[in-house]
């Protein structure tokens, strides 16, 4: 149910390519391969538009590659140093051949009594110091949290994002359409290393970040359904309500470059949007803290979008699993909300 549109311009066309018919703020229909809606009624219905919806995510991201005949993890301890109920090592493991992702390891030292321990993967926003910021070492608060869930208890850990921290990259360079699906893939490369750890449960695995990191954990919770929780801060917003609908914020390298390039920053042309991505999340838990004043990511569109992908969690019988929450303060994690968003986490995982 493709659909290739030329557009003339400047001299050249440009190719676009998009899913006709598809309302992205519509989550109860899906698309019959001729394009006729039909009611997503029951579960198997939802999963038909959660096909689709991945099919359009991975238009404007590229294909996530195949995760088949992986290498292995080969990590590697660089350094070791003591903390308050933890031990935090410094990292490094195979994404996949000629790429290896630093990332910080936290393991609790309180392990008396505890077979298998739950585990997080913490992605860490914007910022050059990459994963030391969810250590507490960035220059702003309120962006401890990988610190803070290890004093918790549970085995965390903190990748780079390419670019960013220690982690060289050129995003001109490698296989990916865009920098968010190298993320995805290194994510969820970060939850086979979890999984491979003998203190893990493996059934008990969750997803934090906030800013940059509210949205990747957000995209590898939609294609890791390992992922038992999902927890955004600062993430999100639809499309359309993000800077009124000038998207070009999401078109670096490091992020859709296509969104841009194909989709000529145009938000009724790019194949996805928040409501569904949202929505692909169901039933599983998902956490989101929406700050009123974050001038990045507008409440308002916030609002609309879990109206709708509400829906779809009670369509599945999972009502009471998306909580977002309304901070009064601008682009920011406070404490009270993260303490909150431990709760939520804790009683996922219990």
């Amino acid at each position: 149910m493709l659909l290739t549109v030329f557009l003339m311009g400047l001299g050249m066309s440009t190719v676009v390519i998009a899913q006709p018919g598809i309302d992205h703020t519509q989550l109860q229909v899906y698309y019959q391969s001729n394009g006729q809606p039909t009611p997503v009624e029951t579960p198997d219905d939802w999963n038909r538009r959660r096909l689709q919806i991945l099919e359009g995510m991975q238009l404007a991201m590229g294909d996530l590659p195949a995760r088949d005949n992986l290498p292995r993890l080969d990590t590697k301890v660089l350094s070791e140093v003591k903390g308050d109920g933890f031990i935090r090592q410094s990292i490094t493991f195979v994404s996949e051949p000629g790429d290896r992702i630093p990332a910080l390891l936290y393991i609790p030292t309180d392990t008396k009594g505890k077979d298998k321990l739950p585990a997080m993967l913490a992605l860490h926003p914007t910022g050059p110091l990459g994963k030391l910021i969810v250590a507490g070492e960035g220059p702003l608060d309120n962006r401890q949290y990988g610190m803070e869930l290890a004093q918790r208890g549970y085995v965390v850990l903190c990748p780079d994002y390419p670019s960013f921290g220690d982690y060289n990259y050129d995003f001109e360079q490698d296989r990916y359409l865009s920098g968010t699906m190298k993320g995805i893939f290194n994510h969820m490369r970060g939850v086979d290393l979890l999984e491979s750890m003998n203190i893990v449960d493996p059934q008990r695995i969750g997803v934090i970040g906030h800013s940059l990191g509210g949205h990747n954990a957000m995209f590898v919770g939609v294609f890791d359904q390992r992922l038992k929780v999902i927890v955004s801060s600062c993430g999100w917003t639809p499309f359309h309500d993000y800077y009124e609908g000038d998207i070009k914020g999401w078109t670096s390298p490091r992020y859709m470059p296509s969104l841009k390039e194909t989709f000529l920053l145009d938000p009724d042309l790019v194949p996805f949007d928040f409501y569904e991505v949202v929505a692909a999340l169901a039933p599983r838990p998902f956490f989101s803290s929406s700050p009123l004043h974050d001038d990045n990511f507008s409440v308002e569109g916030v609002r609309k979008g879990t109206a709708e992908a509400s829906k779809i969690y009670q369509l599945l019988g999972a009502g009471n699993q998306i909580r977002v929450v309304y901070p009064d303060c601008g682009h920011d994690f406070p404490e009270q909300i993260r303490l909150q968003a431990y709760q939520f986490i804790k009683k996922s995982l219990d």
